[in-house]
């Protein structure tokens, strides 16, 4: 059994959120709460995960959870955000850019870690 296949398995008796109950619906709710403007965007099933969405607040911050095919849906509807097909509307800007406001902290870090040795 390869390394795709015990992930396949893994993740086929997943139920994600769509039940609306659990650890990743309260850990979901709880990034709403804590979050302004938030988007939620789908992305498809691959061949390694089930549909999933990505949550981003106003300011880039992001999360990524696996919701399954008829959770994105409740989920936008329970969690009254807008939700979007990602390929249709892509990532937002704002995703990048908080992404490369990471990079640079990161860098920094690392580099005022190095500085202090």
């Amino acid at each position: 059994m390869g390394l795709l296949d015990r992930i396949r398995r893994a993740g086929s008796g997943r139920r994600g959120v769509s039940g609306g109950q659990g650890a990743e619906a309260r850990y979901l709710r709880e990034w709403v709460r804590t979050h302004t403007g938030v988007e939620g965007f789908v992305e498809p099933k691959t061949t390694v995960t089930d549909v999933t969405v990505v949550l981003v607040a106003a300011d880039g911050e992001w999360t990524r959870r696996i919701v399954g095919e008829r959770g994105a849906r409740r989920l936008a509807r329970d969690l009254r955000i807008p939700v979007y097909d990602v390929d249709r509307t892509g990532y937002p800007q704002r995703m990048r850019d908080y992404d490369a406001r990471r990079r640079i902290e990161r860098k920094r870090a690392a580099a005022r870690e190095l500085d202090e040795q």
